[in-house]
């Protein structure tokens, strides 16, 4: 079951419209949460320079061509400091609630965590969303056990007076940097991401028994005394390539979309992607077994079909060609 960082138990977020460094510590009707003496304020710390996100530059026009935002716009959350985001999660005692394995952090003294771990969370969530977790923690309700107290809502308390907009950030940081253990998604058994040309390709291919184990069997991949175990022949599976805008991240739909698959011993096979909508959206598929030990996918992106107007002449126009090298590690 992948995990998720909706129940940030010891968290909270103010965003104050006069944007203060001064932690301010008000009671909470959890204990162990609070940091310091209510009531209190604790040493303001002066902030450490903050990286910058290289601007934007749009014209007037195409604010009004696109609905008052540039085109392909969202809300991007501003760099933090993830080494202060850090501290800030020891000071909140966070640790308390939420069990990380690769962080050298104190165990509860009965041993229980009332939140969700949080291995791994950087590589499986979007900044956004974890920003967003931590803003607003019932705007989105896991339906998991332990998740949710007897309303039905987040167990998180509300620290909505306590944090500054920077201690925001950087607290975001640094639960974004967690990015090592922790579970993958189920049923993605390969996943690659290329930027070429016009596009950013991400491949997905779901085995139709594959549960995120390589190419070992129940038994680990060994039989009898350490011999290797035969490869397990998978199912049809899926395999799924969203191609979007480079810049805009808009999903980009009539496309002709062709993979040749390319393994040791294996004459190559070229298979035509149809678009398809799943549980991830819009995206160009087609259900097929790739062989255990396939070594590379070669995707062909041909122009679009439909009609392009003389404002995006320039995009979505060229054929490209995205390689993915399955035998070595994804990045």
């Amino acid at each position: 079951m992948t995990r998720t960082p909706r129940l940030l138990a010891a968290i909270g977020i103010a965003v104050a419209s006069a944007a203060t460094t001064t932690l301010v510590v008000a009671q909470q009707p959890h204990s162990g949460h609070s940091v310091g003496t209510p009531g209190t304020q604790a040493t303001p710390t002066p902030p450490a320079p903050a990286p910058t996100l290289a601007p934007r530059r749009v014209s007037e026009e195409e604010l009004h061509r696109n609905g008052g935002i540039p085109r392909g716009w969202k809300f991007s959350v501003p760099p933090g400091d993830a080494v202060r985001g850090r501290e800030l999660f020891d000071e909140l005692e966070c640790y308390k609630c939420h069990a990380i394995t690769t962080e050298k952090l104190p165990v509860p003294l009965d041993g229980k965590y009332l939140g969700p771990e949080l291995t791994g969370m950087g590589r499986v969530h979007p900044t956004e969303y974890i920003a967003e977790s931590i803003l607003f923690p019932n705007a989105v309700i896991v339906d998991e056990p332990g998740h949710t107290g007897p309303d039905g809502l987040s167990k998180m308390p509300s620290y909505a007076d306590s944090l500054s907009v920077q201690q925001w950030l950087d607290l975001v940081a640094y639960l974004k940097s967690l990015t090592e253990g922790g579970e993958h998604p189920e049923g993605h058994g390969v996943e690659r991401v290329a930027t070429v040309g016009d596009y950013r390709v991400r491949v997905v291919y779901a085995g139709a028994d594959h549960a995120g184990h390589g190419e070992h069997g129940a038994a680990g991949g060994h039989a009898g005394h350490g011999a290797p175990a035969p490869p397990v022949r998978r199912a049809t599976g899926h395999l799924m390539a969203y191609v979007t805008e480079r810049e805009t991240g808009e999903a980009i739909p009539y496309l002709p979309v062709s993979a040749t698959v390319h393994g040791p011993g294996r004459a190559r096979r070229t298979i035509t992607l149809r678009p398809m909508v799943g549980d991830g959206g819009f995206h160009y598929g087609a259900d097929v077994t790739l062989p255990e030990r396939a070594a590379k996918l070669t995707f062909v992106i041909g122009p679009t079909t439909l009609r392009v107007l003389p404002s995006a002449k320039a995009r979505v126009t060229k054929p490209v060609t995205a390689v993915f090298d399955l035998s070595a590690p994804a990045k």
